[in-house]
């Protein structure tokens, strides 16, 4: 099998497609398929791509218009039903291209009250009479092949080119190879295109290569989602769509003449995720407290945002704007970024002497002069002025903040687990409704499922003192920490994790 990729540059910031205003001159490449080609609006939304909205970055756009005209959960039949295949058909002209891609969900039932989408396996002329369930139409439901003949001939009339490829594979693995779909989908897409005269593209096979090549463990978390075998993310799509330039370049159909060879490819900008906080978030280098930040990641959609823990032991929501950590964040910070905030563990200390972090209680603009060493005079502030004052100015740069309360400590009075409800947890909710930001009462969420866990398994997490995690219960703070912040309906980041 041959697999010539040539270079390609990813490049970092948000693509568009680049059409001229004469494009009626143009010839245009359309892009029919399911949601391997187009996913959903064609946004990226939940992090998954469809390669047609990859493809038009390796076309010159001063020669040939792209336009993708998937749509999700379609198959060969209900694409045409639909009257999609029409609203295509009804442009093309002669000297145009079609890339046409189905398979994913014509293994579904052929007759249901749900989608209805299922084809009759194989490329016969058999066919079943139906009244459709969903719909409540008489149809005749036709082979797989039968479906994507009709395409191909449709698009011949008009004197375009038509384009058949193999769906691209699943990320499902055996034995260390891509599983295929070459005898059943991807076999009758290629028989047909042979008796109709089309060119052939193996995307499932060449694309399955590729991803042999990698590795499973390579493969998934960066083509592909743990949690989706079936569609791509950003690199996923790109990868599939430049698989089927490589073979076009071979193939003559015409529309290698239109191929750009070195291709910058740019991808999705991604936004930035700023966590801070105190040890409880940090990485402390200390398998014995280990803050939930650093295994948070796991939960992270990483190749839509780019993620920072940025929380440091030891600090008190005073001290990180004191030392000026605070200062270092806000300077990184774009709008539409995002900067989870947790304190209260540390706020509690000495006001006046060494170490010198406690903030004063409440959230009021109440203030203390605090003479350090007698040399420095510092301006005490209240915990809520601390968070209210990162939150503002948060907000000025155009990014989220979303305020979280303290984890709760390893300590048991009456059997339940203690939390700080009337002090730091109430005044950071108190700020977090003031200035109309997201609130995660985390440490509620996490005794919940202490509780359910008891007391004694609790304590294994907790090998060095009542406050820092080990490693296990700095994961399950962070998986509780995803599911919260995913069940929260009012923030976008919502969507950027998994869970």
């Amino acid at each position: 099998m041959r697999l010539r990729i040539l270079p390609v540059i990813l490049l970092a910031g948000l693509f568009t497609f680049s059409c001229s205003t004469n494009s009626n001159k143009k010839p245009v490449l359309y892009a029919v398929g399911d949601s391997t080609v187009k996913n959903g609006q064609g946004d990226g939304a939940g992090g998954l791509w469809g390669w047609g909205e990859f493809i038009n970055q390796f076309l010159d756009s001063t020669k040939i218009k792209v336009e993708n005209h998937a749509l999700g959960g379609t198959s060969s039949r209900t694409y045409q039903d639909k009257g999609l295949w029409d609203s295509v058909y009804n442009k093309l002209n002669k000297g145009d291209f079609v890339l046409i891609q189905f398979g994913h969900n014509d293994n579904g039932p052929i007759n249901d009250d749900f989608r209805a989408r299922g084809t009759i396996k194989g490329i016969g002329e058999e066919s079943e009479e139906i009244d459709n369930i969903l719909t409540g139409k008489h149809e005749t439901v036709r082979s797989y092949g039968w479906y994507i003949r009709r395409l191909i001939k449709d698009a011949k009339s008009k004197g375009a080119v038509p384009i058949v490829l193999s769906p691209i594979p699943r990320n499902k693995w055996e034995n260390q190879k891509v599983l295929r779909n070459d005898q059943s989908y991807g076999l009758w897409a290629k028989q047909v295109a042979e008796q109709e005269g089309a060119t052939f593209i193996d995307l499932n096979d060449q694309m399955a290569l590729k991803m042999e090549e990698i590795g499973e463990q390579g493969t998934t978390g960066n083509h592909f989602f743990e949690r989706d075998h079936t569609h791509t993310s950003a690199r996923g799509a790109v990868l599939a769509a430049s698989i089927i330039v490589n073979e076009i370049r071979n193939e003559d159909s015409g529309l290698e003449d239109y191929l750009i060879d070195y291709p910058q490819i740019t991808l999705p900008k991604k936004k930035n995720l700023f966590l801070i906080g105190d040890s409880t978030m940090a990485d402390n280098g200390n398998e014995n407290a280990v803050g939930w930040g650093i295994p948070f990641t796991r939960f992270i959609d990483t190749t839509r945002l780019n993620y920072f823990n940025s929380a440091l032991g030891g600090r008190s929501s005073r001290t990180f704007i004191t030392e000026g950590h605070w200062n270092e964040i806000l300077q990184k910070l774009q709008p539409e970024d995002y900067v989870l905030i947790q304190f209260g563990h540390n706020d509690a200390g000495n006001i006046d002497k060494e170490k010198y972090r406690g903030s004063l209680s409440g959230t009021g603009f109440e203030t203390q002069d605090v003479v350090r060493n007698d040399t420095l005079t510092e301006t005490v502030h209240t915990f809520g002025q601390y968070l209210r004052k990162m939150v503002i100015e948060t907000k000025e740069k155009g990014a989220l903040p979303i305020i979280l309360s303290l984890t709760p400590r390893n300590e048991w009075p009456d059997g339940q687990v203690e939390q700080r409800q009337e002090t730091y947890i109430k005044w950071s909710e108190e700020i977090a409704t003031e200035e109309e930001v997201p609130f995660i009462d985390l440490s509620n969420q996490i005794a919940k499922k202490y509780e359910e866990l008891g007391e004694e398994n609790v304590q294994k997490f907790f090998p060095k003192d009542h406050t820092h995690t080990n490693l296990d219960g700095a994961l399950f703070n962070a998986q509780v920490a995803a599911e919260a912040l995913k069940n929260y309906k009012g923030s976008g980041l919502r969507d950027y994790i998994f869970y």
